[in-house]
């Protein structure tokens, strides 16, 4: 429990040696008193014992606490068989111990050290009034988490009640036993009861800071959804005092008329299912006028697995966000406001011409990215030599015409596929976005190097993961539920599931796609290895951690439940995609390969400065699975059929690396996106085998299943807002903490831009957006039909456009 504590006596206050000297400089003089057992009975100071005490790891939802020695205040007028029990129990549990003998020695001592646990003697009232010590102690601030404990008289008749001691502040009473082991269970039971609980609480002002401080406006309400809580930044957005709404029920608060009239009702029977609610909602200020806010209700399950507060996270709309017009009215003048970046990337596709494109039916809509798909160019000197090569089969004779098609077969397969970027100074948050990530690195001669060992992998901890889907702790099933769905937040199940996503949502993800049925594997095993998997990434990464893994996991299974994709792969293609998806990051370092290849890494070495991650994960992925037969998902399957699945989850995880960017997207496009449309320009929906000859060749599933990862891996962008923005806050702080560490070690600074003091976050989104992100899923969407996220995409090209036309760095702008 700790180390061996001596207990110093004195008639004002007896001092403990404990786990430093801190009281040795004390001015009082000790004047020693005879405690038979007790081992400061000489009144001689006792050298304090050498060992550290250890801190106890204390859980507090997702906070991670540790607890010092508990100090305990002894107050008893004489010493007795029962003070002396509690001495020797404070010894035996390893507990700091101070003893006084008076009331004005008791106040002094706790205004001094400010005790976890105060024992005082209320057998004696002569001696001093311990109900007025206790009050007079209550008074003092710092006792608000303090336990105090009264020694009571064992009674000879009938029981009294506690409530005159608890009206004075104690919190319990102990019954006169000076048995030592009886005192030693009493503080034990305190230690992992009440004074855990008020340790706890103590933690909890931590939050309530965090709230206080929070730019965003806060409500907490009840169950019957009574409010409890505002913050500071409520009562400024709404204009109330916080002793206007405490005590209220919602319905009481003035509503907005601006609301559809059955918002509420569908707010309301969203979250009383447990369910998260988020959306636009007006609320009415103080002063009468109405607020536009995007606002996000959480169910808080509490006991008994019940709801018992909902919290509300409201945050105003910008004013240039506003628009009561029509969509289309609304969009032409965010393109007006936009074109002068429009036109930066000449002959690429512009997101913000997207939001008309479903407005006329799902057919006409088809068709318009089917020729948007044909008109697109990419900026690749190859993309250029297809076009002419396509524009002259069409007047050139059959032979001709047959030899351009070897010609475009054989092009389709070469390494011509990156566009060339502009000079550093036309666009530095481009230029060294795409030099980061699509450079292996700067070699330095100076022979230093930064060393990122090939460890072993970790073995997993002792997780609390259900053995089966249906023991998932409904806490967490419950921010699972809609998983299906593309605006699915997973930053609510990382919450719920302690920064443990992976394993949960994959064990639901592959049930839904009966992965251990095609696997022949039982759900244990599988349970298994995504223990092992999610062990291996780093909880530390703020953006490379399982909880992106398990987002990409998430999108990938969106994907693959599209029409058009399951017309084009097999069952084995889509468990190589998920499988895929789960490991293409894992043990990541939270570095990029540039930075590993400047640093000399041991990785950089083992795979030549070429494809060092991917080739890591791939790698890591098979050792993890293969090292123990308690998770190899791949036991039972028979061998040609393992060496397929493990070459297409292989070429899918090194296809995630960013050199190649282009590359993959030209094939796609060239080899998919236009032969397609293609068939449909000449036969309406096009003819169903020539249209199953296209999705279903060798090759060309390979690209699909490689342009499906590529945009499951990099699909923040297309993400609801608030999703969008905090992952935007996650890869910039890696890549912040990347520039501080390359400075710290003298390496090459791959992407300067990135420097935490002066790095506008909206820029490098807008040019991430435009440079990467643009062309890649118009093309995807074109083949998938993905209008939600090409309006989330042209949703969040806005936000970020806006926050750079008003010169603002940060995710989000400053409070109105």
């Amino acid at each position: 429990m700790g180390c061996a504590s001596s207990i110093h006596i004195s008639d004002r206050v007896v001092y403990h040696s404990g786990k430093e000297s801190e009281d040795s400089h004390s001015p009082q003089q000790t004047n020693s008193t005879q405690h038979p057992g007790n081992p400061a009975a000489s009144g001689l100071p006792i050298k304090p014992a050498s060992c550290k005490p250890t801190l106890t790891e204390v859980p507090f939802g997702p906070m991670k606490l540790f607890k010092d020695q508990l100090q305990v205040l002894l107050v008893f007028a004489k010493e007795d068989s029962q003070s002396n029990g509690f001495c020797s129990a404070c010894e035996k549990a390893g507990f700091r111990c101070s003893v006084v003998r008076s009331a004005e020695s008791a106040a002094e001592s706790f205004q001094e050290k400010h005790h976890d646990l105060v024992i005082m003697d209320h057998r004696h009232s002569r001696h001093f009034d311990a109900e007025a010590l206790c009050r007079s102690i209550r008074a003092i601030p710092s006792s608000e988490n303090t336990v105090i404990v009264a020694v009571v008289k064992r009674p000879d008749r009938e029981e009294a009640s506690v409530m005159p001691l608890i009206n004075a502040g104690f919190n319990r009473r102990y019954v006169e036993n000076a048995n030592a082991m009886a005192c030693y269970n009493e503080l034990l039971q305190l230690e992992h009861g009440e004074l855990r609980a008020q340790f706890k609480l103590r933690a909890g002002n931590a939050i309530f800071t965090a709230l206080e401080q929070s730019q965003e406006a806060i409500e907490i309400t009840s169950e019957d959804q009574v409010i409890q809580y505002v913050n500071p930044a409520y009562e400024s957005i709404m204009g109330y005092q916080q002793g206007e709404l405490i005590g209220k029920e919602i319905i009481e608060v003035p509503k907005s008329e601006k609301n559809k009239p059955d918002l509420l009702e569908t707010i309301n029977s969203c979250i009383r299912k447990g369910k998260e609610w988020q959306g636009i909602y007006y609320a009415k200020k103080r002063n009468g006028d109405s607020i536009q806010q995007n606002v996000k209700i959480t169910p808080v399950i509490g006991q008994g697995g019940k709801i018992r507060h909902y919290v509300s996270i409201n945050r105003p709309l910008n004013d240039n966000n506003k628009n009561d017009k029509p969509g289309v009215q609304a969009e032409s003048q965010t393109d007006i406001q936009s074109s002068k970046h429009k036109d930066r990337r000449k002959g690429s596709l512009d997101v913000r011409s997207t939001t008309s494109r479903g407005s006329d039916g799902s057919s006409q809509r088809r068709h318009s990215s089917m020729a948007r798909i044909h008109s697109m160019t990419i900026e690749a000197p190859i993309t250029k030599v297809i076009n002419i090569i396509n524009a002259a089969q069409e007047s050139s004779p059959i032979p001709v015409a047959e030899a351009l098609d070897r010609v475009l077969e054989i092009l389709r397969t070469t390494e011509l596929y990156s566009p060339a970027l502009g000079t550093k100074d036309e666009d530095p948050h481009t230029n060294d976005l795409v030099g980061g990530l699509m450079t292996d690195g700067l070699r330095r001669l100076s022979g230093n190097e930064y060393i990122f060992s090939t460890k072993p992998p970790h073995a997993p901890s002792h997780l609390a993961t259900p053995l089966t889907l249906h023991d998932i702790p409904p806490r967490i099933a419950v921010t699972m539920e809609n998983e299906d769905s593309w605006d699915f937040d997973i930053f609510t199940v990382e919450a719920a599931t302690m920064k443990r996503p992976l394993t949960f949502l994959g064990m639901q993800i592959f049930s839904r796609f009966r992965v251990c049925e095609f696997l022949n594997c039982p759900e244990a095993v599988l349970r298994s290895w995504l223990q092992g998997v999610e062990a291996n990434y780093h909880s530390s990464n703020s953006y490379h951690n399982s909880t992106h893994a398990a987002d990409v996991l998430h999108a990938t299974a969106y994907f693959l439940c599209k029409e058009r994709v399951k017309q084009s792969l097999d069952p084995i293609d889509e468990v190589a995609a998920l499988i895929a998806a789960t490991v293409h990051d894992v043990d990541h370092p939270g570095r990029t390969n540039s930075f590993l290849c400047n640093a000399g890494s041991e990785l950089a070495i083992l795979y030549n400065d070429t494809a060092v991650l991917e080739s890591h994960h791939a790698a890591l992925a098979f050792q993890i699975t293969t090292r123990d037969d308690k998770c190899n998902i791949f036991k039972n399957m028979e061998r040609n059929e393992y060496r397929t699945l493990r070459q297409a989850i292989i070429d899918m995880v090194l296809a995630t690396e960013m050199t190649k960017h282009f590359e993959h997207v030209n094939k796609f496009v060239n080899s998919i996106n236009k032969p397609l449309a293609a068939l449909d320009e000449n036969g309406g929906n096009g003819d169903e085998e020539s249209v199953k000859g296209v999705l279903t060749t060798p090759e060309n599933r390979i690209l699909i299943k490689r342009m499906l990862i590529k945009c499951a891996d990099i699909s923040n962008p297309c993400r609801p807002q608030e999703l969008c923005i905090e992952w935007a806050g996650r890869i910039s702080e890696e890549y912040f903490a990347q520039t501080d560490e390359e400075k710290r070690q003298c390496l090459p600074v791959v992407m300067p831009v990135f420097d935490r003091n002066t790095c506008s976050i909206p820029k490098s989104q807008i040019s991430f957006i435009d440079y990467f992100i643009t062309d890649m899923f118009d093309a995807w969407d074109a083949f998938a039909d993905l209008p939600n996220l090409m309006q989330h995409l042209d949703n969040n090209f806005k936000y970020w456009k806006g926050m750079d036309d008003r010169k603002l760095h940060k995710l989000r702008p400053p409070p109105e």
